[in-house]
């Protein structure tokens, strides 16, 4: 055999025993006629003393040579207390190379300074850096605490197709032409929707897939052209139990993976709420410094930014801050304010002049004393705060302030980065009010069902329709969603009549749903936590390419196999096809 023990295994119980270790060569160290080599494998690292009167083939070796040792475990006098093998060494007495490596392209021991390009060209070779190696361990164990939990929760794990029929999703499909059907296509799926619900039309009243989904959209840190969820679904479920089943699983995939005690139940934060207070529909509620309204607060005033916002019936938005802020620190808060599309960022400092608190900057020029005052009370300011303010439209005035309020918890150390704030975002509005097109577009995917007590709107007010729809957040970022599904024809057709779909239009999209749920769909809803993320997140890094084995760059592209690649002229013949060029 290659080895009997892995290169964590060894002790100093395991003294005298007669071992064999196989690896990569991590550090070489030649001292004299003793050559001290550290031996890693995936499971850790010991240390090797060779003779080199007797090995003198170990002059030549390499960092990364593969090689394999057999000798005696020996007690060291002075233990390694970084290593957990550290109280040991193996002398050898045998001594093979296996194989030779040469120069390396990147350094394993300094990643600093190297291109992602570089690192995802020889991906092989970054995946053995122990970082990395952490990195797919804990997903390994993530993986298996979702199943455990799902497990014990009697959820049974199906899989659904690769090669589906093309359902419109929100992303463009990836298309796979058919060799035997010319001129049709399967999709490869952007995620296990209306499979899933199938299942709760055929029984499989609680299901589980750890999915892959594939989409063809543009490409960041946090979103690749192919990634895994943790796909689930139930069938009579209210939105209640949806969230005991979310927080039970990502309370099990924490404790199992880093031992971090969450606690349950999280705080369940409307939509308008999350709006108000934050100023984005994916809070961050690690720390309290919250949106304020301003609107009414600066009506009358002179200052023509407030004005017209005002006009156009936008609104006026700010939050304080107990801290004084460089000139330098405000532009650059303005920038990221302007990157949300508004015009720019209002800032003001409170002062107190001989017991006259007031403000001052150049708006406050435009600003009454009333208004000043207005302003200060609205936002709860004391002396020496800094105030900052977004007059826009409705959205951009919450979105850009919500971005404003990221980066000063981020700079003001605001919260504990290592702390878990999880919530549910829950009551979204069911359409959304299309201004060029002047109709409602479905803020949601059409079997999202609206709460019941709002059916009566459906006709006479669409705006005021609640779903029955809620994100998973967790430290400001999204990581899931999901919604009690529509299961009753009458309802469905109500809802597409509002956004002005057709029952053939929705035959010709998603007829065979819609035919299964005329033979008794139960009530059924569920959510999909994006796996990678939540594994990144846990790792400590936003960019989930650190936790795919094979990422994309972002072009879409693998530098390592250099895919996408073009198309065999016979290939394409086969499934009746032939590119024309631009």
């Amino acid at each position: 055999m290659y080895r009997t023990h892995t290169c964590n295994d060894l002790r100093a119980a395991d003294e005298g025993k007669t071992v064999t270790l196989a690896g990569w060569v991590h550090t070489i160290r030649l001292h004299g006629s003793l050559c001290f080599l550290d031996l890693r494998d995936r499971y850790g690292i010991t240390q090797i003393t060779l003779d080199t009167e007797q090995f003198p083939e170990v002059k030549t070796l390499r960092k990364e040579f593969v090689i394999q040792i057999s000798g005696t475990v020996k007690k060291k006098p002075t233990p390694n207390v970084k290593l957990a093998t550290g109280e040991i060494e193996v002398v050898a007495e045998k001594f093979e190379v296996l194989n030779t490596c040469e120069i390396l392209p990147l350094d394993l021991e300094n990643i600093q300074g190297t291109t992602d390009d570089v690192r995802l060209k020889y991906r092989y070779l970054d995946l053995r850096r122990s970082q990395m190696r952490d990195n797919f361990i804990l997903r390994h164990k993530a993986a298996q605490a979702a199943r455990e939990y799902l497990n014990s929760q009697d959820f049974l794990e199906i899989e659904t197709p690769l090669l589906i029929r093309s359902t419109p999703e929100g992303a463009r499909d990836y298309l796979v032409p058919s060799r035997i059907h010319h001129g049709a296509a399967y999709s490869l799926p952007q995620s296990p929707q209306i499979y899933k619900q199938l299942l709760m039309v055929s029984g499989f009243d609680r299901y589980y897939q750890l999915a892959r989904c594939l989409r063809d959209e543009d490409l960041r840190a946090d979103r690749q052209p192919e990634f895994t969820q943790i796909d689930i679904e139930m069938s009579y479920v209210h939105q209640d139990d949806v969230f005991a089943i979310g927080e039970g699983l990502v309370k099990n995939i924490l404790k199992k993976t880093i031992n971090y005690d969450l606690k349950t139940p999280w705080p369940r934060i409307t939509y308008d709420e999350a709006m108000a207070k934050y100023g984005i529909d994916k809070p961050d509620i690690r720390f309290e410094l919250f949106l304020h309204d301003l609107t009414d607060a600066v009506k009358g005033s002179d200052f023509a930014v407030f004005n017209a916002a005002l006009e156009s019936n936008g609104s006026v938005i700010g939050l304080a801050v107990d801290k004084e802020f460089t000139r330098k620190e405000t532009d650059e808060l303005t920038a990221i304010a302007k990157i949300y599309k508004a015009k720019g960022l209002v800032t003001l400092r409170v002062s107190d002049t001989e017991g006259t608190i007031k403000l001052e900057g150049s708006a406050a020029n435009h600003l009454s004393t009333e208004i000043q005052r207005n302003i200060i009370k609205e936002l709860g300011a004391k002396p020496k705060s800094t105030i900052f303010i977004v007059a826009d439209a409705f959205k951009i005035s919450r979105e850009a302030m919500a971005y404003v309020r990221k980066e000063l918890g981020q700079r003001l150390h605001l919260y504990d980065e290592k702390e878990f704030a999880f919530c549910w975002v829950y009551d979204f509005p069911s359409f959304e009010w299309n201004p060029d097109e002047e109709k409602w577009d479905p803020a949601h995917h059409i079997f999202t069902s609206p709460k019941l007590e709002h059916l009566d709107y459906l006709e006479t007010d669409p705006g005021k329709v609640r779903a029955l729809c809620y994100d998973m957040v967790l430290n400001g970022i999204e990581l899931a969603s999901g919604s009690i599904r529509i299961n009753r024809r009458d309802v469905q057709s109500r809802v597409m009549n509002v956004i002005g779909l057709t029952l053939e239009d929705a035959e010709q999209k998603f007829g065979f749903l819609l035919e299964a749920f005329k033979y008794g769909a139960p009530p059924h809803g569920g959510f999909a936590i994006g796996f990678d993320r939540i594994v990144a997140l846990i790792c400590g890094t936003n960019d989930i390419r650190e936790v795919i084995a094979y990422p994309k760059n972002r072009q879409g592209q693998n530098p390592m196999d250099d895919c996408p690649s073009p198309m065999d002229e016979k290939a394409l013949r086969d499934i009746g096809l032939k590119i024309e060029k631009k």
